[in-house]
């Protein structure tokens, strides 16, 4: 389905909305209703300020993503999650950063534009929706006009999808796991599953299949990644009947083979090694037999 973009007018009035939300907050599934404008730290790790990690052009993400020019990316602080595997922990779990204004970060936005990336890729914005909508119209009103990318964990609220329709072009979550009970044991939240299940058919709902330029960059869509775990502790198996069933066999996967034992893993046996290439092409094979029209699968080879 073509991206129909809102009015700046519009996109004020749901910045207002969900800044509003921050006095109690809820822009995550934790609803944790902590007062962050008040400078109180929500389950994130962060109140109403921002703080980003970089910004730069990156070139490691799929193709449709990066393309040739690179994905502008802003790599945001502090995380919903608390993952003992997380190899991005500096900057979600320790929130290395540093803090920005509103402006900065709208002028941020812009030098990526100038500087020819295809896209803004927003990583792991959940927690800084308000205030990347109020970035997003002072960038506007200054020229900047490159599609959006949401990607994030996957564990969102509805009422924030909400604000992002007609906002977000390309969609790249997370599914990280098959059931509640490896969310509970590996991310530290009751309802990962259940939450994010809601919020991928959402996603799905607002932006559809992947479409993509001449060039073979995205302009719209969802593209939906999944981390293979060793001895499938993910319920990798779960993740992908899931998807066919209840989403579309016309969804995107990227299925990620790139597990090491990062942050706390290494304390847990079941955790403290590598992904095993039988263990990675059994689900390749799986999303294959369900019928997955697109894939973008990785290389792996014996450690």
């Amino acid at each position: 389905m073509p991206f129909k973009p809102i009015t700046r007018t519009e996109l004020s009035r749901r910045a207002n909305a969900a800044r509003a939300a921050l006095s109690a907050c809820r822009l995550c599934p934790r609803e944790c209703r902590i007062d962050r404008r008040a400078g109180r730290r929500g389950r994130c790790g962060m109140d109403a300020r921002v703080r980003v990690a970089s910004h730069n052009l990156h070139f490691g993400e799929e193709p449709p993503i990066s393309g040739h020019r690179g994905s502008g990316t802003i790599f945001f602080s502090g995380c919903p999650l608390s993952c003992l595997f997380c190899q991005n922990f500096p900057i979600s779990q320790r929130r290395e950063g540093r803090e920005v204004e509103i402006e900065e970060l709208a002028a941020m936005m812009l030098e990526l534009q100038e500087r020819g990336a295809h896209n803004l890729n927003l990583v792991t914005p959940t927690h800084y929706v308000p205030q990347f909508l109020e970035a997003l119209v002072q960038a506007r009103g200054r020229g900047f006009r490159l599609p959006i990318v949401y990607n994030s964990s996957g564990y969102e609220s509805l009422e924030t999808l909400a604000w992002l329709e007609g906002v977000v072009a390309v969609y790249l979550p997370d599914l990280k796991y098959g059931d509640d009970a490896a969310g509970r044991e590996l991310s530290g939240v009751d309802d990962y599953f259940t939450r994010a299940g809601r919020a991928i058919r959402e996603i799905f709902r607002q932006a559809g299949p992947l479409r993509t330029d001449r060039e073979g960059v995205a302009v719209s869509g969802v593209i939906l990644r999944h981390l293979v775990l060793p001895d499938n502790l993910a319920r990798s198996d779960r993740v992908l009947r899931f998807l066919a069933r209840a989403v579309s066999t016309k969804l995107t996967v990227s299925l990620m083979s790139q597990y090491f034992p990062a942050h706390r893993a290494a304390g847990y046996p079941q955790l403290a090694r590598r992904l095993e290439p039988a263990e990675y092409m059994k689900l390749v094979k799986l999303a294959k037999k369900l019928g997955f029209q697109e894939l973008f699968i990785q290389e792996i080879t014996d450690s």
